[in-house]
């Protein structure tokens, strides 16, 4: 497993890195459903109702893949009905830092090109 310094000291690492990421959350949706989820377990239909214009089938293959990566754990509880809840791993709780950062950035962007 190579550290952020070997990566930022080969361009190649750092590229590899940086792709790898995005493998895992590219896409229109993955980035909004770890958004929802970092404030807590949802059920299906609240993560439909959190994420405008989302269709279910959408919501269901982008948590599925998520799942698939490791960001994602799904619940399924024995009730009647069943209930199913989703949640981030560890791994996706991480991922928390990251959106902190974009966010920062997304601020003060906004306000730089505001303010031009």
């Amino acid at each position: 497993m190579k550290s952020l310094l070997e990566a930022k000291s080969c361009p190649i690492e750092f590229v590899l890195a940086i792709n790898d990421t995005l493998n895992v959350i590219n896409g229109k949706w993955k980035l909004p459903i770890i958004g929802t989820l970092l404030f807590g377990n949802k059920r299906f239909m609240e993560l439909e109702r959190n994420i405008a214009k989302i269709t279910p089938r959408m919501l269901s293959k982008e948590l599925k893949e998520l799942e698939l990566n490791g960001i994602v754990k799904r619940t399924v509880y024995d009730t009647t009905p069943v209930t199913v809840e989703y949640s981030l791993t560890d791994s996706g709780k991480t991922i928390g830092e990251v959106l902190d950062k974009m966010v920062e950035w997304g601020l003060a962007h906004r306000k730089a090109v505001i303010t031009d």
